[in-house]
């Protein structure tokens, strides 16, 4: 081989080479829950709504910056909801990291459908792979919806939820911190609210049947 043609040759192996090795993307593990929204007006008596929160930890050999896309499927409804890299969300937890959306909604507002989802999840790279998730939360809601009333430094939460927690946000409107709660009624200041705490929303949750309910904010100033 013509040595003026060593370097050129060198070149398109470690391409070929580097482009052989490329892995695609994989989906850990991933949650789908439903959680119900207070309707129109604040009034959960009008009706609430449903949206998904869906979240998976991807494994990437070149990091979450290199993936792209995530697609969920419901093959039997003929569904698709599309998130990118530019807007889902990415949270860490426990040292690993999470991606996806809370706001999975059907376009007319409806009713989401239960039994097997599929996702798919993609690099930038073209790269791909995916993961099968079965769903199957009653039709109806597990218990009403719950109120949160919050005056003169105490609050008062009429649930039936076995869980709940309270999600608090600063005078800008951006989430702070979220406080587990024991007790349906009391006084604000012995829970262990951030100082900076301007307003808060009730998260009522049911393991059970992998749903929730998330009430509007309230004020507490």
């Amino acid at each position: 081989m013509n040595r003026h043609l060593w370097p050129l040759f060198f070149v398109l192996s470690l391409f070929s080479a580097l482009s052989c090795s490329r892995a695609a993307p994989s989906i850990a593990f991933g949650t789908l829950r439903l959680v119900y929204f207070q309707g129109s007006g604040g009034d959960p008596r009008g009706g609430v709504e449903e949206r998904f929160s869906f979240f998976i930890i991807p494994e990437d050999e070149d990091g979450v910056e290199d993936l792209a896309d995530l697609y969920l499927y419901h093959d039997r409804e003929g569904l698709c909801w599309h998130l990118t890299s530019e807007d889902w969300v990415v949270f860490e937890s426990e040292g690993q990291t999470w991606i996806g959306s809370r706001n999975i909604v059907m376009i007319d507002d409806g009713s989401l459908p239960r039994g097997q989802f599929r996702a798919v999840l993609i690099d930038k790279g073209g790269e791909q792979s995916e993961r099968l998730f079965s769903f199957d939360a009653p039709r109806e809601a597990p218990h009403p919806f719950p109120f949160l009333r919050v005056s003169e430094g105490r609050y008062i939460i009429e649930s039936e939820y076995p869980e709940h927690y309270l999600i608090c946000y600063d005078n800008a409107g951006a989430f702070l911190k979220n406080v587990s709660v024991e007790m349906l009624e009391g006084d604000l200041a012995i829970l262990g609210l951030p100082r900076e705490t301007r307003a808060i929303a009730l998260w009522s949750e049911e393991s059970d049947y992998f749903t929730s309910a998330l009430t509007d904010v309230v004020s507490i100033r």
